[in-house]
């Protein structure tokens, strides 16, 4: 409510005004009534003229009230609006009272009807420059509300005067329907400007001024080529001082024409003898001519400021979005040529936005990942929607990083083909450091999983993972296999002398010693399982396998780790050696067998000593007792 309120007086309100707001806006209803039917009726006085004919200047400053008030309000304004024009008509002329009483009603009551319809289901407020509140106006106001009140007009004049129905309806209804036109928009207007919080300049003062004086000299002469400055500086006053001050210059110019017209000057004055009504309608058909104009122009101006606003809000956002984002937006055509990169630039690579943009996509890429880069830019140009590419771009310091460029395909609105690259490009290095710390801990696990926890050789699973690979390996190569396979002698009388500790430590020292011999890149010393250790030996025939046995025990019994229990004094191995060249119906597990049937020859024949698994091999014999003894067997001294 206090912001209807607000709305009519058409400024911001200080406190007593809040408070006794309604008072307010019913005396200043009255006055401006008052003033307009006085104005009228003073201006018109002398000339041949009726008052009546120009009573709009009342109704539109009425309706406007009405328009910008809740309807429960409406009585008042009424009833206040019957006092003025009732009381502006005694002063100007008492003989006239009971003339003007009836014409004062008939003017109310159409106010109120173009009022009632249009507020009959719609509490919204005036718009102007709304094309279905204007066709609503147009019908309801300048059409019905005229309408009825000029038909009971016409037929209380043909009863009571005598005179023509159709001369009292057209001396009635047109002259009100333009007065309205042209009143209750200007009205409504002033109303709902606050002047006090229009920044006046300078030049703000030139175009009313300039338009008073070409005013006053078009029609206090015959000089009517001086109409025609008077619209340009209207719209001119519109769009630097809006359309409350443009309306009331409209007033200025209806007040200046009507006098100067209903006198007998000015190039309206020239077809006078038209009618009484003649002057009246000239006037009104140049200023309803001119707020035509007006409303036309800010209906213009109100769409232009909306764009503005909406644009203004659209860039505001999208540098709120661009200037807060860690991400850098770049928009470039096929070439890698850039028409915009966004600030966040400068916090990513160190280049500014202009320096960016004068540089190609594909310049500050590094070397080796240019080619995705250049093969994602063509399948965009061949019209892919998006596609993303991992790769390192240089920094202002010569520095490479890594990004996630996120690629989407920009095509031309007109013709909707393929015109550049919209790219966000995202810093991932520190993706990058934790995939690399992810796959180092992978690889470390994967060690773990495939080393023994004792001796930190490979364990079982690594060692049949690399037997199989090396079997197929030497199967495709067509060269031997040589595979060891040790076995500490006495190894339970051992722990049980010396305990389980020492019995780690032994198992330990024979690793080291392995390791000693086993030096090639493509070999594998692993455990077995408990005191059994194998020795890969690849591309290796039966003679390097059995110097590397020998190598290995050798290796051993040169560290001397005492065994009280074994009849050599000293910690001792068995070996049993195997070579073969694998061959398609033949497998890994067969070399192991082999090697496994000379092991227990070994320890067969007395321990301590490395034993060829060739010969059992050679005959197919099962590894009974007359076998094991004919093993060929190498004993240490």
């Amino acid at each position: 409510m206090h912001e209807r309120a607000a709305s009519i007086t058409g400024q911001r309100q200080i406190p007593w005004q809040r408070k006794h707001w309604y008072a307010v806006s019913l005396m200043s209803c009255f006055i401006s009534v008052a003033l307009g039917e006085t104005f009228v009726q003073l201006f018109t006085a002398g000339t041949n003229q009726v008052g009546g004919n120009f009573i709009w200047v009342a109704n539109g400053v009425l309706l406007a009230y009405l328009l910008l008030s809740p309807r429960w309000h409406w009585p008042a304004y009424l009833g206040v609006a019957f006092v003025a024009l009732s009381l502006a008509g005694v002063f100007i002329d008492k003989r006239f009272l009971m003339t003007n009483l009836p014409l004062t009603a008939l003017n109310l009551l159409e106010v109120w009807i173009s009022a009632y319809l249009l507020r009959r289901r719609s509490n919204r407020l005036p718009d102007f420059t709304d094309r279905a509140y204007l066709i609503r106006f147009a019908c309801y106001a300048l059409l019905a509300g005229p309408a009825v009140a000029g038909s009971i007009y016409a037929l209380i004049a043909t009863l009571w005067l005598h005179a023509s129905p159709a001369h009292a309806f057209l001396g009635w209804a047109p002259i009100n329907s333009l007065g309205t036109a042209v009143a209750t928009p200007a009205f409504v207007a002033i109303f709902r400007t606050r002047f006090r919080n229009i920044e006046f300049r300078k030049r703000s003062l030139i175009y009313p001024a300039l338009l008073a004086a070409v005013t006053l000299a078009s029609f206090s002469s015959l000089a009517a080529p001086l109409l025609t400055l008077i619209y340009p500086l209207l719209i001119l006053i519109l769009i630097d001082l809006g359309l409350g001050f443009a309306s009331v210059a409209t007033l200025f110019i209806a007040t200046v024409g009507g006098w100067y017209t209903f006198h007998g000057t000015g190039p309206l004055a020239l077809a006078i003898s038209t009618g009484s009504a003649g002057a009246s309608l000239r006037v009104q058909m140049m200023v309803a001519s001119a707020m035509f104009m007006l409303y036309c122009a800010s209906i213009i101006l109100e769409q232009q400021k909306t764009i503005q606003r909406r644009l203004e809000k659209i860039v505001s956002l999208h540098r709120l979005v661009t200037d807060n984002s860690r991400d850098v937006i770049i928009v470039a055509d096929f070439n890698g040529n850039r028409s915009y990169v966004s600030s966040a630039s400068e916090l990513l690579g160190g280049w500014t936005p202009k320096e960016a943009k004068a540089l190609t996509s594909i310049e500050l890429v590094h070397p080796e990942d240019q080619y995705k880069a250049k093969a994602a830019i063509r399948e965009m140009r061949s019209g892919r929607e998006d596609t993303l590419v991992e790769c390192r771009v240089r920094k202002a310091n010569g520095e490479y990083l890594w990004v996630e460029a996120a690629l989407r395909l920009i095509r031309d609105p007109g013709t909707g083909l393929p015109s550049g690259i919209l790219n966000t490009v995202r810093d991932i290095s520190e993706r990058k450091r934790s995939e690399h710390q992810l796959r180092e801990a992978y690889r470390a696990v994967e060690a773990l999983a495939l080393a023994d926890g004792l001796t930190g050789l490979a364990n079982r699973r690594r060692f049949d993972q690399y037997m199989t690979a090396e079997w197929r390996r030497s199967m495709r190569n067509c060269q031997p296999l040589s595979l060891l396979m040790l076995d500490v002698d006495l190894f339970k009388m051992y722990n049980d002398t010396y305990g389980h500790q020492r019995g780690d430590n032994c198992l330990k020292q024979i690793a080291e010693a392995c390791m000693d011999v086993v030096s090639r890149p493509g070999d594998l010393v692993a455990r077995f399982g408990g005191e059994e250790f194998v020795v890969v030996l690849p591309n290796t025939d039966i003679e390097g396998a059995v110097q590397v046995a020998n190598e290995i025990c050798e290796s051993l019994r040169s560290r001397g780790l005492p065994h009280t229990g074994s009849p050599f004094g000293i910690i001792t191995i068995s070996i049993g050696c195997a070579t073969l060249v694998p061959q398609i119906g033949r497998h890994a597990p067969e070399l192991i067998a082999i090697a496994d049937h000379a092991l227990y020859a070994a320890k067969h024949n007395g321990r301590n000593q490395v034993c060829l698994g060739n010969a059992l091999e050679e005959r197919g014999e099962e590894p009974n007792n007359t076998a094991l003894q004919q093993a060929a067997a190498v004993k240490l001294a």
